[in-house]
């Protein structure tokens, strides 16, 4: 008989869980560059390099062939949480059918230059991406915009409209006036401390009750992931500055009031539980509870856009073509202008 000494079960079934878990323990977070060094997109990623208020600067962005016949060329253009390589399903729904799509990360946002000093404004964003689409060649595309890349193709369209073959946007914010309507103004450096408190965390309660309806699936961590991982890294300071200005940039210009300018044919998504409101936290608590009704803004900004059509998901939330991509791309594709 083995004169081993014995131990009592409960140590040895917590030695067995230790064991287990020491794994998952022991795994620490993903940690990024200033711009996304360390994150891998779906496809090639590259550089555009050019000139912009007196400094040199570069705009990441993907260039996905089409698989068969050309139909035409699609530009997607991303919201403040995301990136171009957030579009992932997207862009391989559109190629497969023919279409040509470039998604860039904007100045400011994901694999892009990160500069300190740069005056954000919507029409600098439009013209850095008509920039980068000569470049490229293309004269005229769809542009399909989500969330803030919403506003941005709205002011593309009206930049240059004769650049814009149809425009799509899906659950675009700016559809209200935040200002006009009382959330508090802050300071640029207010929107920074609010920037430099980004978590895994924190992004993961916003996301799920905004983006996803409640929802939470394995796949959404990714996304999570990829901004919280940005926030650890050692460019922090600079990402978390971007996004402040990127804040006021948002919060200070609403399109609201031009949507009635709007000429190229447009494709309105809006998923219904979607409550995005920039700084919806800082107004008073009766406010608050106005602010984001997006089956009331989709609707009005539908009436307001002259050839606008208005396709609505009352159970998904702020990013449909990630929540239900089947279904988004169906509707997508069965209303592009051919």
């Amino acid at each position: 008989m083995s004169r081993r000494r014995l131990l009592p079960p409960l140590i040895v079934a917590l030695s067995l869980v230790s064991t287990v878990a020491a794994p998952a323990l022991a795994a620490d977070p993903p940690v990024y560059g200033p711009e996304l060094e360390g994150f891998d997109y779906p496809y090639p990623v590259k550089q555009f390099a050019f000139a912009s208020q007196g400094q040199e600067l570069h705009m990441a962005y993907m260039d996905v062939a089409p698989a068969g016949a050309a139909r035409g060329t699609i530009v997607l253009l991303h919201g403040k949480n995301f990136c171009g390589a957030t579009w992932e399903g997207s862009i391989r729904a559109l190629s497969e059918v023919g279409y040509r799509v470039i998604a860039p990360d904007q100045i400011g946002f994901c694999k892009s230059s990160k500069p300190g000093r740069y005056q954000f404004t919507f029409q600098q964003l439009a013209g850095n991406t008509k920039a980068l689409l000569a470049s490229l060649g293309v004269d005229k595309a769809t542009i399909i915009g989500h969330s803030t890349g919403g506003m941005l193709g709205v002011r593309y369209a009206l930049m240059y409209p004769e650049a814009v073959k149809q425009l799509v946007l899906v659950d675009p914010i700016g559809l209200e006036d935040w200002k006009a309507k009382g959330v508090p103004s802050i300071s640029v450096d207010q929107w920074a401390e609010r920037e430099m408190k980004t978590t895994a965390e924190s992004l993961r309660r916003y996301e799920q009750a905004t983006y996803y309806a409640g929802e939470w699936k394995p796949a959404y961590d990714r996304w999570v992931d990829m901004q919280a991982g940005i926030y650890r890294g050692p460019g922090r300071e600079a990402v978390g500055w971007d996004s402040a200005l990127l804040d006021d940039m948002i919060y200070t210009q609403p399109i609201v009031y031009e949507l009635n300018l709007l000429a190229p044919p447009t494709l309105l998504f809006v998923g219904d539980k979607d409550n995005t409101a920039l700084g919806k936290d800082l107004a008073p608590a009766e406010l608050r509870a106005t602010l984001g009704n997006y089956p009331e803004l989709g609707k009005n900004a539908a009436r307001l856009i002259p050839n606008a059509k208005l396709i609505e998901y009352p159970d998904l939330g702020h990013a449909p073509q990630m929540q239900d991509p089947v279904r988004f791309h169906r509707d997508l594709l069965g209303n592009l202008t051919p």
